[in-house]
């Protein structure tokens, strides 16, 4: 128990959360979240990684990361950079300490920003992961197609994307996993 909160208490710190910072308690969401922070189990992070074909010259971006597990996973396991969003300062914080105890701050950032802002670009990405409301994909489907490259991986837990059918579909833990490439500009 005194490890866990050494190993805390310096991630923390790290990530410059300290009494002159603004803390995640007094920071307050952009706006109310669209959905709960429910974790992804780590068998289903597994799987969507693998069935995106993750590797070290990869970006994954996360849209609404909770707690970081996804970039986490894709970079300490994998070796790829990573990217978490998520409108909660919490969840920032606490991705960003579970960063530092995963030992991979050098491979991934943790922004706070509202993914569907015009201001949060995810261009950079090769791979987006989702665990949002089949409404709030397809809300951010035309965001998606205009700003990511084609053959940018997109893979979503447990919700697909309306009309746009997925290349593929695994079940995992009772939870189906959707995968979609980006096709060519028209």
């Amino acid at each position: 128990m005194k490890r866990q909160i050494f190993v805390l208490a310096i991630a923390l710190v790290a990530v410059g959360l300290t009494q002159t910072a603004p803390s995640a308690q007094t920071q307050a969401p952009l706006r109310s979240p669209d959905v709960i922070f429910v974790p992804t189990p780590q068998s289903v992070v597994d799987a969507m990684l693998k069935i995106a074909k993750v590797g070290k010259n990869d970006v994954v971006y996360d849209l609404g990361c909770g707690d970081g597990r996804i970039v986490i996973t894709a970079a300490k396991q994998f070796g790829a950079r990573g990217v978490g969003i998520d409108i909660d300062p919490k969840r920032i914080a606490e991705s960003n300490a579970n960063a530092v105890a995963a030992g991979v701050t050098d491979r991934v950032k943790f922004l706070h920003t509202d993914i569907f802002a015009d201001s949060t670009n995810v261009s950079e990405a090769t791979v987006v992961t989702l665990y949002l409301l089949p409404s709030l994909n397809v809300k951010l489907l035309p965001k998606l197609l205009r700003e990511l490259k084609p053959g940018t991986r997109i893979v979503s837990n447990s919700f697909d994307m309306g009309d746009w059918k997925p290349e593929q579909e695994l079940e995992v833990e009772s939870r189906t996993i959707y995968f979609w490439t980006v096709p060519a500009k028209f």
